[in-house]
Order: C-alpha cells, then structure tokens, then sequence
C-alpha cells in the first residue's frame, strides 16, 4: 500500500511540474483577464467535459482556446492545479465559484469537497446563496443543510440583504428553496427510542440538522452510541459535518466523548482534516492533548494525513508538538513518514526536536531517508 501511495504522489508531484513548466502545452484556458496554458491530454483525462470538447470538432478543438466564463482568474489558477495534481484547492474565500466549477466540468469529488467547505461557513447572511447554490448546482446534501439551517434560525435568513439579493438575480431558484422550506419536517414522534438513537447516528453524519434537531426535540439521546462505540458527535466530527457537531454540543454532547480506541471527537476531526469542526470543538474546550489506546494526540493524526490547517489550529491550543505516541514517534516523525513537507515546516516552527528519536533509535530524518523523502532529508538535515 505504500508502495501505491508513493506511485500517486510522484504522479501529482510530475503532473504539477507540468502545470508551472508549460512545456507542450498546447490549449489556453481564459478567464477575464487571466491566461493560463494547460496540456491537452491532462485536460481530457481528468475531465469527462473537457475530454468531450476536444474530442469532437468544436471551436475549442479548433483553436486551442477555452473561455472560461463566471469563473475568477485565483479560481481558474486553484481549478486548473487541482486537474493536474488532484491535490485538494486552497478555497476559503472561494468554494462556491469552484463548487460550480467543479459541476460544470464533472469533478465530483472537488465538487464534494467545496460543499463541505461552504457548509463550514453557513451563517444568516450567506444561507440563502448557500441554498440557492445548492438547488442550482444538484447538491441534495448541501440544500438539505442550508434549508435546515434557514429553518432553525427562524427564517431570520428572509430578513437579510442575501435573501433579497437571492430574490432579485435568482428568482427561480428562490422558488425552489421556499419549496423545499414549505415541505413539512419528518416525523419523529412515534418512533421507538433505539429507532431515535439510530436515526440521530445517521443525521449526524450526514448533515441532516433539521432532522437532528427534530430527533433531539423528542428525547433522542444526544450520547447515543453506533459501532466501534462511536457518538453522535464522532460521526459528525469524522464527516465535517459541523452545523451538526454545534447543534449537538447546544444539546449536551459530552465534548471529550470516547470511542472503543480512546479517540474523542477531536481525533475524529484532526484525522479527517476538518479544520472547521476542529475550531468548534477546541472553541468548546475540548482536550487537544488527549490520548488514545494508542497514545496518539488529535496531532498525531492532522501531522500524519498533512492537514496543515488543522496542525496549525492544534498548535495554537497544545504545547505539545513533540508528543510520543506508543512507538516513540512524535508529529514531525509521521509527517516526515508520510512526506508532507509543509506540515514538517510549520512543526519545527513551532518547536518540534528534530532530533527526537522513536523507541527504534530513529529521528525523523532518518524516516525521511528510509521512505525517500527528499525535500524533507533537505528540510531535516
């Protein structure tokens, strides 16, 4: 398996070097002012979209120029990098533009992800461009979450400038929303508590926050538990769900809840990089430096998978940057064994011994050079 992921991350690191290079690029995407060169076999690879323009006789085929209306010069930079390394985009400040990018050239896991990230940041003035972007867009999950969240807060949302906004540039669309806010709650009264308890499991990690807040309305216990022991606000931690984990801490989810491995919600979140649910749980006073069976810290994983942003927020709140877990291996060890440079830079920045040796005698150099980690044996050395 690792031999695997080697093989895919030099596969994004060369695709990337072809992407600054521009060596036999033969097609200019345009978007406003902003020019970018990109190959034409990357294009139609990674895009069922882009594979069916150049494979017909369209203009684009013809003259090695795509417009790329509706879409900002950053976005077009962030879009086409993904396409050639498949690593995910810097998109604060710009999910909803790559959200609809990413529908109109067939990428559905970017897609996923800019939902996840435009639901992190619902608030009253963005619920309605939220939903409307949903409804537009085919995104079930995300118009379930906005509608959920509309209706939560008293249909404050109708009140703003967004709404009016929305109203004015999308009427349609607005129609859809308000069909979807006029269809009646589900019912949940009548259900057996273990169906209450399964049915709360399932809506926290999906997202569903209408039903959630149903279900706990009529005595759904907000600590109910599904398999390997995990709560409610596990499962809405690991998915990013993070209108749900809020809504569950109001109800009285224990925030340094445990699994069957030790791991709290904390751990859940770090793992699976979501920075957002990681600022609500740290917000709610949860414990950074706590421990699993295996004596991992929440750090121990964000530093593993690369989340840099998430590494970031735990280093805010714990001044344990070179915690040991059972093998001796701090957070610069795992992120110099998996090969994330920019993870191992903002460690060291922070103070992480670069010369902490796991219970084998190893630094995290010498990971480094055993999984051919180059620019981290240069970082390291």
């Amino acid at each position: 398996m690792e031999a695997v992921k080697d093989i895919k991350e030099t596969v994004a690191v060369d695709l990337g070097a072809l992407l600054d290079a521009g060596d036999g690029a033969i097609v200019t995407l345009v978007a406003g002012s902003t020019r970018l060169v990109a190959h034409r076999a990357v294009l139609t690879a990674r895009s069922p979209v882009f594979a069916a323009m150049f494979g017909h006789d369209t203009l684009e085929a013809s003259s090695g120029q795509v417009a790329i209306p509706d879409v900002e010069g950053p976005v077009l930079r962030q879009l086409l990098a993904y396409l050639y390394t498949r690593q995910a985009p810097q998109l604060p400040g710009m999910a909803a533009q790559m959200l609809a990018a990413a529908d109109k050239y067939g990428l559905p896991d970017l897609k996923a992800d800019c939902e996840r990230h435009v639901a992190a940041q619902l608030d009253v003035e963005t619920a309605a461009a939220t939903a409307v972007l949903a409804v537009r867009h085919s995104c079930p999950d995300l118009a379930a979450t906005a509608v959920a969240f509309i209706r939560a807060h008293d249909y404050l949302v109708m009140a703003t400038q967004g709404w009016a906004d929305a109203v004015l540039h999308q009427p349609k669309d607005v129609l859809e929303v308000s069909r979807l806010l006029a269809q009646p709650p589900h019912s949940t009264r009548n259900l057996s508590a273990e169906e209450k308890s399964r049915r709360l499991i399932q809506a926290a990690e999906e997202g569903a926050v209408e039903e959630l807040v149903a279900l706990l309305a009529v005595g759904a216990d907000v600590g109910s538990r599904g398999g390997e022991g995990e709560t409610c606000l596990h499962r809405a931690a690991r998915r990013g769900q993070v209108e749900a984990a809020r809504r569950l801490l109001e109800n009285g989810a224990e925030v340094d809840s445990r699994n069957s491995r030790q791991s709290t919600p904390l751990h859940s979140a770090a793992e699976s990089g979501h920075a957002a649910v990681v600022r609500l749980l740290l917000s709610s006073a949860a414990d950074p430096n706590a421990r699993n069976q295996y004596e991992r810290t929440p750090l121990h994983y964000a530093a593993e998978h690369g989340h840099t942003d998430v590494v970031r927020l735990l280093l805010t709140s714990s001044p344990y940057h070179n915690a040991r877990n059972q093998n001796g291996w701090t957070p610069l060890h795992l992120a110099a064994y998996s090969g994330h440079t920019e993870t191992a830079i903002v460690l060291l920045e922070a103070g992480a011994d670069r010369g902490a040796r796991n219970n084998s005698g190893n630094t995290p150099l010498d990971i480094a050079r055993q999984n051919n980690r180059q620019q981290l044996i240069d970082l390291l050395r």
